[in-house]
């Protein structure tokens, strides 16, 4: 049982709700930002005394039962209710990353997707394939070797690799990257390969260790993503992902709206490919 972990997920948590997020009437002003720890102990079925002994790390350690309670009350996500049983010191299911092979059902599809950039992803961000257009707008990553292969590592690390991205989403981009990597760590412990990049990033980078503190956990990838290329702009696109069954990979597609700008740009650059853009364009 981690218990500063523990309290401070927990504290983050609840004070990242509304009292209407869980069916509460907000009333008077509020002194603190989220829930009160009394609201939280009163919907979770456990007393205030017990709620903050845990919040000041002093608490014992919360049964199953009262877990499952506390991830409904505080509407955890199933990452962050797996991420919540793990710092208790209980046992969620296991996901064994299959990182080297990739899964052939997502390769499948992958197949069929000449018109969207797609790429498959490891849990930790490593590009393990992607069709000709998703290396046209993000760049070839077949050759890169060790750690520079994982796309959270690269981000801390390499400041060119934030040039796909407009400056004003890299905050948000960073979150989505950190939030990924403490699901994975979360999933599979300090002594996995997530546990190792997560030592090397708290190491090297200032920004990463900022954005850890922060408790954010999420293996979704769905979101709406502006992508910049050096030669026709700003590409604006939905995100979605499938993932494996054991969610140690995702196929990532992104697609532009039907007759949007965005949707004409990527024909462009499907046609054009990695050639050079005359220097008039």
């Amino acid at each position: 049982m981690d218990r500063a972990a523990l309290a401070d997920f927990l504290r983050r948590r609840r004070e990242g709700l509304r009292p209407s997020d869980v069916g509460l009437v907000p009333g008077a002003r509020r002194r603190t930002p989220g829930l009160r720890r009394e609201e939280v102990a009163a919907l979770t079925g456990m007393s205030v005394d017990y709620y903050v002994r845990l919040e000041q790390q002093r608490g014992p350690q919360p049964s199953e039962q009262m877990l499952a309670a506390l991830a409904r009350t505080l509407r955890l996500s199933t990452d962050e209710r797996d991420h919540l049983y793990l710092l208790a010191g209980h046992n969620v299911p296991r996901r064994t990353p299959q990182d080297a092979h990739v899964a052939p059902a997502l390769l499948r599809v992958l197949d069929r997707l000449a018109d969207s950039p797609a790429l498959i992803l490891s849990s930790l961000g490593e590009v393990l394939v992607a069709n000709r257009l998703a290396t046209v707008i993000f760049g070839d990553h077949s050759r890169l070797t060790g750690w520079a292969r994982s796309n959270v590592y690269r981000w801390f690390t390499d400041p060119a690799t934030r040039s796909v991205y407009p400056p004003e989403d890299h905050e948000r981009q960073a979150r989505s990257l950190v939030a990924t990597l403490r699901a994975a760590y979360g999933a599979s412990g300090p002594r996995s390969r997530a546990g190792e990049l997560l030592a090397m990033l708290l190491a090297e980078s200032d920004e990463f260790r900022t954005v850890w503190e922060r408790h954010e956990v999420t293996r979704r990838f769905e979101d709406r993503k502006t992508l910049v290329h050096p030669e026709v702009g700003h590409i604006d696109v939905d995100c979605q992902a499938l993932f494996t069954e054991d969610q140690s990979q995702a196929l990532l597609v992104l697609t532009p709206a039907p007759g949007s700008e965005a949707e004409n740009k990527i024909r462009l650059l499907a046609v054009l490919g990695h050639a050079d853009f005359p220097a008039s364009r």
